[in-house]
C-alpha cells in the first residue's frame, strides 16, 4: 500500500468514528465504543493467519459517566489532531502528541502510558497502524546486518544499500517505519534476532554472519514495531527461517512471545508484526543446566513470572512446559553473555553450529 492510499484509509477510518458518534448524539444515544479486552484471557490463535489475536470478550466505553466521557473526549481531540497531520502531510512522535495535549483543557493526558494506550484504542478501532496517523515512537527500529539488499527512498531518491557491504559494523540502523523498504535480494541462509547488543556485536566480529551466511539482527530488548515488522516482512518475502536468541530469564522469553506470537497490547496488529515461524534459538534453561553457565538465582518476581507463562496460552506447548519447569526446578537464570566464559569463540563455534543442527536449520 502506498502512502498516498494509506492516508486516504486513515482519514476514512478516524471520519467513521466521529460520524458514529455524531449519529449516536442525534439519535439521543449517548456516545460510546466498543473495545476487545486486552488481557493474556482474551487472545485466541486464529488458524488462517497463524497468529494469536484477540478473542470475543469486549468492553463497552460509554460517556454514561464522567471518567469514560473523558476518555472519549481524548479520543476526539486526538483524532482531531491526527486528521490535521495528515492534511498537512507533518508527523509527531508519540511523546510530542503527549506534551501537545497540555493545550487541550479537560482533554490533557496524565501520562504518556495513557495516551499510548488510547492510540492502541484508535488502532483497533480503525484497523490502521499508527503509521498511517503518522505517529512514531521516539526511538528506531534496532540495527540488521548481512547478505541482504534493500531499497529505501531517500530525499535524492531510491537509494540500494547493501547491508553487509554499505554499512559499519553497526549494520543498518531500521528505520521507525519499514512499509517503504523495499527488499530486493539477498544470500542468506536463516536470520538469527538477538536480544543484546553484546552478542549482536560478538557475531559479527567473530564472523558468523560470512561463515554461515547468516543475517544478524539486534531486538535492542524488547523490538520495535519496526523491528518486529521487518521480520515479518523478511520471513513472509524470502521464507527465511528465523531464529530468536535472548537471555535466559522469563522476561526474555516475552521478547520471543512478542516477535513470534504478537504482544497481547498489540494483538490486533498480529498479522502485521507476528512471525509466527519464528523459533526459539535459546538460551534455553537446559543450557544452563548442560553447559554449567555462570547463572544467577531467580527472584521472586522471576519465579511469578515463569508461573504465569505456564498459564499463558502463547506457551501452552511441551517444549515451554518442560523448559519453564525445568527452569523452576534448577532455580537459575543465565545471561547470553555468559557463554563467554567458556572463551569468545565458544558462542560462535559451539553452541551456535550444534543448536542450529539440532533444529535443522544447518
Amino acid at each position: 500500500m502506498s502512502k498516498e492510499e494509506l492516508d486516504a484509509r486513515s482519514m476514512k477510518a478516524l471520519m467513521t468514528i466521529a460520524s458514529a458518534w455524531y449519529d449516536q448524539m442525534k439519535a439521543g444515544d449517548i456516545p460510546s465504543i466498543s473495545l476487545p479486552t486486552r488481557t493474556k484471557y482474551n487472545i485466541e490463535y486464529d488458524d488462517a493467519s497463524e497468529v494469536w489475536k484477540y478473542g470475543d470478550k469486549e468492553s463497552l466505553r460509554t460517556a454514561a459517566t464522567a471518567k469514560s466521557a473523558t476518555h472519549l473526549l481524548k479520543m476526539a481531540y486526538v483524532i482531531g489532531f491526527v486528521k490535521q497531520q495528515l492534511i498537512e502531510n507533518r508527523s509527531s512522535t508519540l511523546r510530542e502528541m503527549y506534551y501537545i495535549s497540555e493545550g487541550w483543557k479537560r482533554a490533557k493526558f496524565g501520562a504518556q502510558d495513557e495516551s499510548n494506550f488510547l492510540v492502541e484504542d484508535l488502532e483497533i478501532i480503525s484497523d490502521v497502524p499508527r503509521e498511517g496517523f503518522h505517529l512514531r515512537p521516539e526511538e528506531n527500529g534496532a540495527s540488521i546486518y548481512g547478505p541482504m539488499r534493500i531499497r529505501e527512498p531517500t530525499r535524492r531518491g531510491l537509494k540500494m544499500i547493501h547491508c553487509q557491504d554499505d554499512v559499519g559494523s553497526a549494520g543498518y540502523s531500521i528505520p521507525n517505519n519499514v512499509e517503504n523498504l523495499e527488499l530486493v535480494d539477498h544470500d542468506a541462509k536463516f536470520v538469527i534476532a538477538m536480544e543484546t547488543g553484546g552478542m549482536y556485536d560478538r557475531l559479527i566480529e567473530n564472523g558468523f554472519d560470512e561463515e554461515h551466511n547468516a543475517i544478524l539482527l539486534h531486538l535492542k530488548g524488547q523490538p520495535a514495531r519496526s523491528t518486529r515488522r521487518l521480520l515479518n516482512r523478511i520471513s513472509q518475502t524470502w521464507n527465511l527461517p528465523i531464529l530468536v536468541f535472548t537471555d535466559g530469564d522469563p522476561w526474555s522469553y516475552r521478547i520471543y512471545a512478542s516477535v513470534a506470537y504478537g504482544a497481547i497490547k498489540s494483538a490486533h496488529m498480529s498479522e502485521l508484526l507476528a512471525t509466527p515461524k519464528a523459533q526459539f534459538l535459546g538460551l534455553q534453561p537446559s543450557d544452563i543446566r548442560d553447559y554449567n553457565l555462570p547463572s544467577d538465582k531467580l527472584s521472586d518476581k522471576d519465579v511469578e513470572a515463569l508461573n504465569a507463562e505456564l498459564t499463558d496460552p502463547r506457551f501452552a506447548t511441551d517444549y515451554w512446559k518442560k523448559q519453564i519447569n525445568l527452569q523452576l526446578e534448577l532455580g537459575l537464570k543465565s545471561e547470553q553473555q555468559a557463554f563467554a566464559a567458556r572463551g569468545l569463540d565458544f558462542v560462535t563455534k559451539k553452541y551456535l553450529p550444534a543448536r542450529l543442527s539440532e533444529m535443522g536449520v544447518i
